[in-house]
């Protein structure tokens, strides 16, 4: 780990945004152009501290899953995301056809989102950026790890994934998630990602490995969402995806109408400070 270069650079791709380029507005910013440490670190979803000592070359060596939250935040090139990997002495993600690098597109039209649940997700299911609103109605998932990244994954596999869905609608819940993963298995073609997550659900579930046999076949596409949250309750919810040029990643921004129960409820969630912990 190069402390210093790995300090120079935070400290140079920090300096060099401005608070347009991720959706934050000027506020008083006195002499300062570029990003304030705070603000990077809330984009990392990461202490002031931590980043800070990164900064001041006192911080203990950072995480591979910390690099990544970085690497988006900073809104680094799939280059420069590598040499930060380098300076701070891991292993360079390997870079895969249907890039874990949040699309440029997706991510500047997320930063603009801050009074609706949004999240970018790839094909897989597997989040790869929320907003704060998005934390505090599902839960953290941007921190997860290998197969648990994925929202299919969890669906079959963890016990309280369908907690916060109504029990009559998870059967077509089930469907319509096994229907895109097959759709986007063949669009990925003999991608070794995909096809070890399909392996691995076929093997941990019986009910994926059921509904697979039946060969459907869907496309990301918008439809109704009801979510019960423990601290406002039910959230009725129109979610449309915006799927980027590729197909490998989507952007999922879930709405209410203004002055319906809904609306009241995401108001609550937002100003209440809710809790983000992974649930």
């Amino acid at each position: 780990m190069d402390r210093a270069q790995l300090a120079d650079f935070l400290r140079a791709r920090r300096e060099a945004l401005r608070p347009a380029d991720v959706g934050l507005g000027p506020g008083a910013r006195g002499r300062s152009a570029g990003l304030r440490p705070e603000e990077v670190a809330a984009l990392a979803t990461m202490p002031t501290e931590h980043y800070a000592g990164l900064e001041e070359q006192r911080a203990p060596q950072p995480s591979p899953v910390l690099l990544l939250s970085l690497a988006r935040a900073l809104r680094l090139t799939p280059d420069e995301r590598d040499h930060l990997f380098r300076l701070a002495g891991r292993r360079i993600p390997e870079r895969h056809t249907a890039s874990e690098q949040v699309s440029p597109v997706l991510l500047r039209m997320l930063d603009r989102l801050d009074d609706t649940p949004a999240q970018v997700l790839t094909d897989l299911g597997e989040t790869l950026a929320q907003n704060r609103l998005a934390r505090a109605l599902f839960g953290d998932f941007e921190h997860r790890t290998g197969a648990a990244r994925s929202a299919v994954h969890r669906w079959f596999t963890e016990p309280g994934a369908r907690s916060a869905y109504p029990v009559e609608e998870r059967r077509e819940e089930s469907r319509a998630l096994v229907a895109e993963l097959r759709a986007a298995l063949v669009r990925r073609g003999q991608d070794p990602r995909s096809r070890a997550l399909v392996a691995r659900l076929r093997a941990e579930s019986d009910e994926f490995a059921g509904i697979w046999a039946d060969h459907e076949v869907g496309v990301l596409r918008g439809r109704r969402r009801r979510i019960s949250h423990p601290e406002v309750g039910m959230v009725e919810l129109d979610c449309q995806a915006l799927v980027d040029e590729s197909r490998s990643q989507v952007l999922a921004v879930f709405t209410a109408a203004p002055g319906t129960q809904a609306r009241r409820r995401l108001e609550l969630l937002s100003g209440a400070g809710a809790r983000f912990a992974d649930r």
